[in-house]
């Protein structure tokens, strides 16, 4: 093989199993770098602290003398655990973490220094925002952004780095991030919530959004991962046979996991624990190499921190292991991609789970409540929904034979869906009689039994309900949660709100309060049926099913980019104080930028790798068997030619896909020359759809052809069956 695979490969075979062992009770550990409550209880004076509570519980402002006792407590604390520096750290649209270092060291004269933070350098700093995506917000030239801390989301002490959590704004007062907008999403949804929970409970004054994330994820070994260029510039392979064993046998789902991945396991997992995260569960996922980590659900904002910190530490162990984690929705061909289910409810401060049945009619009439409008929300804004989780790479992993259709249906199981079709049906038009009403609480009351006997989960729905929580299954591996998290809050606050008005409404008319809802549940029901889908996601008949029922099949990012303009999307967040219209549109032209940039990226790399890696092999190979057949002629002259055959047709079959693959080649590369040109950002990124990724699968069919003809020995690249199999 060549030299750099043959490396690689030799360098993994030597690898031995870096033992990690758990230190003491992992209770002990949990938390021990965030400055959460106790911390704070610990640090600050009793003013200071009841301030910053009612600041994270409330959204109280705190006062800057408050901030100053805050800074020098975080400072103590944090020195205490090792700590030079601090960040704040924030989430701008390039999808990742950012963070800016500045030392506590400050010099007060000669050979004399001391540690310092105040509450000015904890409230705001002002890092350079020219150089991250705005989407025409502001101008190149225009460098002024703020971030401002959010203490509603705990300090945390990583590296020897104080970091605090932030949102990110423009000098205008613009959001340029993830965080700030679903602050707002997060706002909204509480307090429609809390409206609608005064029907059934006074003593309700806060509603939390909370969110429980899995994260799919490959590990690669480093050597490989360093010998394969594609998948270190675009976190994919854009060449590979498919081995002759890939998850065809199942075997390797929840199976043992091997000791090497168990040790990087327990190693990030306690880092994981220790700044906060509770991550509960891991396992063996489908595919060869690929794994999943959940951690117990969390308040949403937080959750989505926990979320993005833990994709940087899934990094970072992971090279102290010599791998590398692959978090690309599709990073292999013939196996399955990896999610991020994002699972979601509402959770009161009395300590109920809204989208949990109760132990009697009144709390399963509030139950239905918020199930029904949730799906009533989904209904009218799938559109959106699914706009949220758009990009280049979930266009590889969506509709896929592993992953929910880029249709978005509700599944809530059969049971449930009885009980909504009776509900629709037994509802009069008139004012209900007693016996109606004694029915009614009776069949609602047997939510809880119904519900211990539910449906089978269907693992093709986008969005289905798992028995007290509803699971976004659509959203890709590589994604921020933040983007669907603020899509769905501010659709179902929006719809809590129209929910609300129609129901004081009847109310006012003469209707009874239970009866008032129990109307506008039964017509909610009526109008968002069409959502509901209990069948098979894959199959060809839903696509035909879902068109009849007027849901939208947008297939591709480019596609799905385009419901950010829609007038009737702009409105609602902007009714509900989310976005702004100019926000929006911003973010709509980011996501163009990166699916475009996505592709180009990947079309020079094949352009590339073709031209200097593969082609050099093909001609050497083909020159080895010219040799061959020129050798045999000599020795066994007019005898020789049935001694040739096969060499023949190997040549004849390298010429053919060496030349269709360098001819596919040149005419991507000149359409992306054509793409480039069209100002228009929409329609650039529809002719990188339509004119450029279109030749990524001719390329890669002749490519992998190409692989099996030549030699093992010299092809240039690691293969799928080392990579997946080898660790």
């Amino acid at each position: 093989m060549s030299s750099a695979r043959k490396n690689a490969y030799q360098d993994v075979l030597h690898r031995t199993s870096k033992k990690f062992e758990w230190e003491g009770k992992i209770s002990e550990k949990f938390g021990e770098n965030v400055f959460y409550e106790d911390k704070m209880r610990e640090y600050l004076p009793d003013q200071a602290y009841k301030s910053i509570k009612s600041a994270i519980q409330h959204g109280t402002k705190i006062d800057r003398n408050i901030a100053d006792v805050a800074a020098s407590a975080m400072k103590e604390w944090a020195l205490e655990k090792g700590a030079t520096h601090y960040t704040h750290w924030f989430q701008p649209l390039t999808g990742a973490t950012a963070e800016k270092h500045d030392a506590f060291f400050k010099p007060i004269g000669p050979g004399r220094a001391i540690e310092q933070f105040s509450g000015d350098l904890l409230v705001q700093q002002e890092p350079d925002a020219s150089s991250f995506p705005n989407g025409g917000i502001r101008n190149t030239f225009e460098a002024r952004g703020y971030t401002a801390w959010d203490p509603s989301s705990p300090a945390f002490v990583i590296s020897n780095t104080l970091c605090i959590p932030t949102i990110f704004i423009a000098y205008t007062g613009e959001a340029l991030d993830y965080k700030m907008p679903l602050l707002k999403a997060l706002n909204a949804v509480d307090k429609a919530a809390v409206e609608v929970c005064k029907y059934f409970d006074k003593k309700v004054t806060k509603v939390n959004a909370t969110l429980g994330w899995e994260q799919e994820y490959f590990l690669i070994d480093k050597a490989f991962y360093n010998a394969r260029p594609d998948l270190m510039m675009t976190g994919r392979v854009l060449f590979g046979h498919p081995p002759a064993k890939g998850q065809q046998l199942d075997d390797h789902y929840f199976g043992s996991i091997p000791e090497r991945v168990t040790n990087f396991m327990r190693d990030f997992e306690m880092e994981a624990i220790r700044l906060g995260i509770p991550v509960a569960t891991r396992h063996n996922e489908v595919a060869p190499n690929q794994f999943e980590c959940a951690p117990i659900f969390e308040e949403c904002n937080l959750a989505n921190d926990h979320n993005l910190l833990l994709m940087d530490l899934l990094e970072k162990v992971a090279r102290k292991h010599d791998y590398r984690v692959v978090l690309h929705e599709k990073p292999f061909p013939g196996l399955n991609g990896s999610g991020k289910h994002n699972n979601w409810a509402l959770a009161t401060d009395t300590g109920v789970n809204l989208l949990a049945p109760g132990k009697n009619p009144k709390s399963n009439l509030q139950f239905l409540t918020f199930f029904v409008n949730t799906i009533k929300a989904i209904h009218e804004h799938s559109d959106t929904l699914r706009a949220s989780i758009a990009s280049a790479s979930n266009d590889h992993r969506l509709g896929g034979h592993e992953a929910p259709p880029a249709i978005v249906s509700a599944f809530i199981g059969s049971y449930l869906t009885t009980l909504l079709d009776d509900l629709e049906k037994n509802i009069k038009a008139g004012k209900m009689t007693p016996a109606d009403k004694t029915e009614l609480k009776l069949n609602i009351g047997k939510i809880p039994q119904i519900l211990l006997d539910n449906t089978d989960r269907n693992r093709t729905s986008p969005f289905a309900f798992t028995g007290n929580k509803f699971e976004y299954r659509a959203v890709g591996s590589l994604a921020n949660c933040a983007q669907p998290m603020i899509t769905i809050n501010t659709i179902v606050a929006n719809q809590l709100e129209e929910f609300k008005i129609a129901v004081d409404k009847r109310i006012k008319s003469g209707n009874g309060k239970d009866e008032a809802i129990l109307k506008e549940l039964q017509k909610l029901i009526k109008e968002s049926k069409s959502i509901r889908f209990e069948g098979n996601g894959y199959s060809e008949s839903w696509i035909k099913e879902a068109e009849k029922r007027g849901l939208s099949n947008l297939k591709d990012a480019p596609s799905a980019l385009k419901v950010w303009e829609r007038q009737d999307v702009i409105d609602v967040f902007e009714k509900m104080q989310v976005f702004s219209k100019r926000e929006l549109l911003a973010r709509q032209e980011i996501e163009y930028e990166k699916y475009i940039m996505r592709i180009q990226i990947e079309a020079r790399l094949i352009g590339d790798l073709t031209q200097n890696h593969i082609i050099p092999v093909v001609v050497d190979y083909q020159n080895k068997l010219i040799e061959n057949i020129q050798g045999i002629k000599s020795v066994l002259g007019k005898d020789a030619e049935q001694g040739i055959v096969a060499q023949k047709g190997i040549l004849v079959d390298l010429s053919m896909h060496m030349n269709k693959m360098q001819e596919y080649a040149r005419e991507m590369l000149e359409n992306r020359k054509k793409a480039n040109k069209i100002e228009d950002i929409a329609k650039r990124s529809e002719a990188y759809r339509d004119t450029v990724r279109v030749y990524f699968d001719k390329i890669s069919y002749h490519t992998d052809k190409l692989e099996i003809l030549v030699d093992d020995e010299t092809w240039p690249f690691p293969k799928l069956r080392e990579m997946l199999f080898t660790s």
